[in-house]
């Protein structure tokens, strides 16, 4: 039986930048900081929150390094490996796992695509070159790859790779992929509104967007259902579902950069394609932060 990676809620944290569009590490180490002390059940880097597209090589295990080294053990620490080319992934995993990674985060390979055959052949080289637990990561709306139920059943049996974090959005085929798997195979849902129903159709948890901001509130509501307080549960997600929309009012990690300069942790700094938030829908979110007693320095109201 393979040991859940966490359990609850992971961060899929931001990598804040400076104007210059350098790695603002003073920041980071807030963030994380500010997430060890709010409960979060595990941290997530160099995913697509962190803007992983647009960071080099050097950059990502840098980050990594960072995180491992202020986390300490305290919560695991998973990092985005993933590549279109297998073998980079393979290489960049491996210094993961020497920097002092818990685990691996896998996205299916992009812009070239792949077959379901390519997706099992590309995982399971990635999974074969290290001794870390895996997780795959589909989003087919990023990529244009969509992993089938069936090819989830076939990678399920490498003994490395322990799970996905499901952002296809359809949870009749999370059901299928939870019905084709069984329990040894760890379900996490890539979307924050759908936690509740991941969670009912046997997940493990969420890696949350929000969790950013409010990493409290995701932790509590996945801790809820799992102690069988499922009426507290559905309340923090339906009650979350504002600010879990308000996310995704302008591309990822857009929204999520706006909220926590709001909150003063961290400029709202991007690197190209990505611009800042809209002045319109930065000044409703505010409104949304306001309303969920978000704390936002008076200078910035």
């Amino acid at each position: 039986m393979k040991k859940e990676i966490f359990k609850g809620s992971a961060v899929a944290l931001v990598t804040p930048m400076d104007e210059t569009g350098a790695i603002d590490y003073r920041t980071l180490e807030r963030l994380i900081t500010f997430q060890l002390d709010h409960g979060t059940d595990a941290i997530l880097v160099n995913g697509t929150t962190g803007e992983s597209a647009t960071l080099s090589d050097q950059e990502k295990l840098e980050v990594l390094s960072f995180a491992v080294k202020q986390v300490k053990g305290r919560v695991p620490v998973l990092a985005g490996t993933g590549s279109n080319d297998t073998v980079h992934a393979a290489e960049l995993s491996k210094e993961a796992e020497r920097l002092g990674a818990d685990a691996l985060l896998l996205v299916t390979p992009y812009y070239n695509k792949a077959s379901q055959e390519g997706l099992v052949c590309h995982f399971t080289k990635i999974a074969d070159s290290v001794r870390l637990p895996v997780l795959l990561y589909n989003v087919p709306t990023r990529t244009g790859v969509d992993i089938a139920p069936e090819t989830y059943q076939r990678l399920a049996g490498h003994p490395g790779i322990y799970g996905v974090k499901e952002a296809g959005g359809s949870l009749s085929r999370i059901a299928k992929t939870a019905a084709l798997c069984g329990e040894d195979f760890h379900i996490y849902s890539g979307n924050d509104d759908q936690t509740l129903a991941v969670l009912a159709l046997g997940g493990k948890g969420v890696i949350s967007v929000l969790a950013n901001v409010m990493p409290d509130s995701m932790s509590r509501m996945c801790s809820a259902f799992f102690a069988g307080d499922l009426k507290e549960s559905r309340r923090l997600q339906l009650a979350l579902l504002d600010m879990m929309e308000a996310m995704f009012w302008d591309v990822n990690p857009i929204p999520v950069k706006a909220a926590l300069s709001l909150m003063g942790m961290g400029e709202e700094n991007y690197r190209l394609p990505l611009t800042p938030m809209e002045e319109g829908k930065k000044r409703r979110l505010r409104e949304i932060m306001i309303k969920k007693c978000l704390h936002i320095p008076k200078n910035l109201l």
